[in-house]
């Protein structure tokens, strides 16, 4: 057993409530419930929201060393999913062992915890109470108001746990402190795959965040990453997205991507990052709220990836990353965006034409095609280089700003200006296709996305566009076949007026102007629900699992 996690005196499925910690071990005061799971039919229906894929690639196009690396570096996520499973509920095996039920035991680990991620946290064990906002960084019994006056120099550290020491005051341990072995093991593992390494940029990476893991310092590891560009290999790990921390949205989470980069894909891709600047000029916003540049060595890059740990794999699967969120790094380098081609069509084919022959006009569904997804997603991605990550005061950043609302306004900024960008780069003959290709295919991709619900930052993202574009006029509905047909033109109207909405409450650091936007605009309404039960009983899922491995991968 680990250091950090401590011995139950009896079982419970609830969060870990800490009552006292040193820098190494912790013990725990736990309330004891009936742990029971729902009858078998229930969680078979959980567990048909989600669809199987086998995650694979073309190893054929990889050297000896590279098939070598891949192993340690699938090892390095294994280690990163473990310290996921304790920042999202605490520790694992103490809630696996209790369930003999082999369907409640697989709906735990898709969703790391006994709290179902794509319908709001709610738990599906009898007895467990509601996932608390803050996940496992702080202790349970802790107030806002309480952490607000703790003077702990490094709590709104990405890379900090919030703890109470022996006195019942709070403090901090930073991560790599709390998981001292584990990430040591993880370094070992990125230095061994280093020396194997034939691509000096990939190697000079891997040394980095081998000791970035060591002292949670990233800065130096996220410039190489963003430095390397002619490797095939690649590995995104380490605490990095903070979507768990809903409390307020200040801790990073766990996770890994290992990837092989798709080298003809990539180069076809690359000239679109160099538009940014120009883009960013053009947003339909006042002048202050983008006098910021992007950085002009971002990326733009396609990869099959071949295992998922963590944060990442957490419920609904992410398609497309934008990297670093250091804002710091992000003004001087830009950032990199990984579009996920083999997860992302999976989602297509499994995903979004079957909702598409559900909901979308009969005579607009041949609007719906791969291309036109791939490029939304793609520019998703690019879209959260633009706009502004300091608010126009100066004194802080966004995200700091926004707190627990920052992620899912920052995702829907990127949805609505990346369907923007898109509008300009097609008026510009930069893209090809219809254009109302894109456009449909967005309608559609809202409903898949809405169903991830409200503990999700897309989800959330996705409702308030749903609603707003809802009351803008942008589509209508056939309440005889129960379908939705795009009005373009009032559709561009509402993605300029919520592109200007977005940026300006981020600029402003507006927290209360997000919060009426959520609380006004971030519901499922009687009537979306009925079509999204709809989709259910057409057995349409809501997300994919992986089959994923060396195995699966035949190395």
């Amino acid at each position: 057993m680990s250091k950090f996690f401590f011995k139950l005196s009896i079982v419970a499925l609830i969060p870990l409530l800490f009552t006292a910690c040193n820098q190494k071990q912790e013990e725990s005061s736990v309330v004891e419930v009936e742990a029971e799971p729902k009858k078998d039919s229930v969680l078979n229906s959980l567990l048909n929201k989600y669809t199987t894929v086998r995650l694979t690639t073309d190893v054929t196009t990889l050297s000896e060393n590279q098939k070598q690396m891949i192993p340690m570096l699938i090892e390095v996520g294994e280690i990163m999913d473990e310290l996921f499973w304790f920042e999202a509920y605490g520790h694992k095996d103490s809630l696996i062992s209790t369930l003999d039920n082999d369907a409640a035991k697989k709906f735990v680990k898709i969703n790391y915890g006994p709290w179902d991620r794509l319908n709001g946290n709610k738990p599906f064990i009898e007895g467990v109470g509601y996932k608390p906002a803050g996940a496992n960084y702080y202790p349970v019994d802790m107030t806002k108001e309480e952490f607000e006056a703790a003077n702990i120099e490094d709590k709104t550290s990405l890379y900090t746990f919030i703890r109470r020491d022996s006195t019942g005051e709070l403090t901090s341990i930073p991560f790599h402190v709390m998981f001292e072995e584990q990430v040591k093991k993880a370094s070992d593992l990125l230095k061994k795959a280093a020396e194997l390494a034939d691509n000096a940029e990939l190697k000079k990476y891997l040394n980095l965040r081998a000791e970035a893991l060591l002292t949670d310092n990233y800065y130096e590891s996220d410039i190489a990453w963003m430095d390397m560009k002619t490797n095939q290999i690649d590995i995104i790990t380490g605490p990095i997205e903070t979507y768990e921390d809903q409390l307020y949205g200040y801790k990073a989470a766990h996770e890994t991507y290992v990837l092989v980069k798709d080298m003809e894909w990539s180069k076809r891709l690359a000239k679109y990052a160099t538009l940014l600047p120009e883009l960013q000029k053009g947003l339909p916003v006042d002048d202050k709220y983008k006098k910021e540049k992007p950085g002009t060595d971002s990326q733009l890059a396609a990869f099959d990836v071949i295992y998922y740990a963590g944060d990442c794999n957490a419920g609904s699967k992410t398609i497309a990353v934008n990297l670093p969120n250091d804002e710091e790094v992000q003004l001087k380098k830009g950032t990199r965006r990984s579009q996920l081609k083999n997860a992302m069509k999976a989602k297509f084919d499994e995903i979004l034409v079957p909702i598409s022959k559900v909901l979308i006009d009969e005579e607009q569904q041949k609007h719906i095609t791969f291309d036109a997804f791939f490029a939304n997603t793609m520019f998703h991605e690019v879209a959260h280089g633009l706009g502004i990550k300091n608010t126009i005061n100066g004194k802080t950043t966004v995200r700091e700003a926004l707190k627990e609302h920052a992620s899912a306004l920052e995702e829907g900024k990127a949805d609505v200006l990346g369907l923007y960008m898109i509008t300009k780069l097609h008026e510009n003959g930069e893209i090809e296709g219809e254009l109302m290709d894109y456009y449909t295919t967005f309608m559609a991709s809202i409903f898949r996305s809405v169903r991830f619900g409200a503990s999700s930052a897309h989800g959330k993202a996705n409702m308030v566009r749903f609603n707003y574009f809802k009351d803008q006029g942008a589509f209508t509905k056939d309440e005889q076949k129960g379908t939705y047909k795009i009005n373009f033109g009032k559709m561009q109207e509402a993605m300029n007026s919520l592109s200007e909405k977005i940026l300006t409450l981020q600029g402003d650091g507006d927290y209360e102007g997000v919060k009426q936007l959520v609380d006004e605009k971030a519901l499922i309404k009687p009537e979306l629900q009925r079509d999204l039960d709809e989709l259910s009983k057409q057995g349409i899922p809501v997300d994919i699992v992986f089959e994923q491995g060396v195995e699966v991968l035949g190395l």
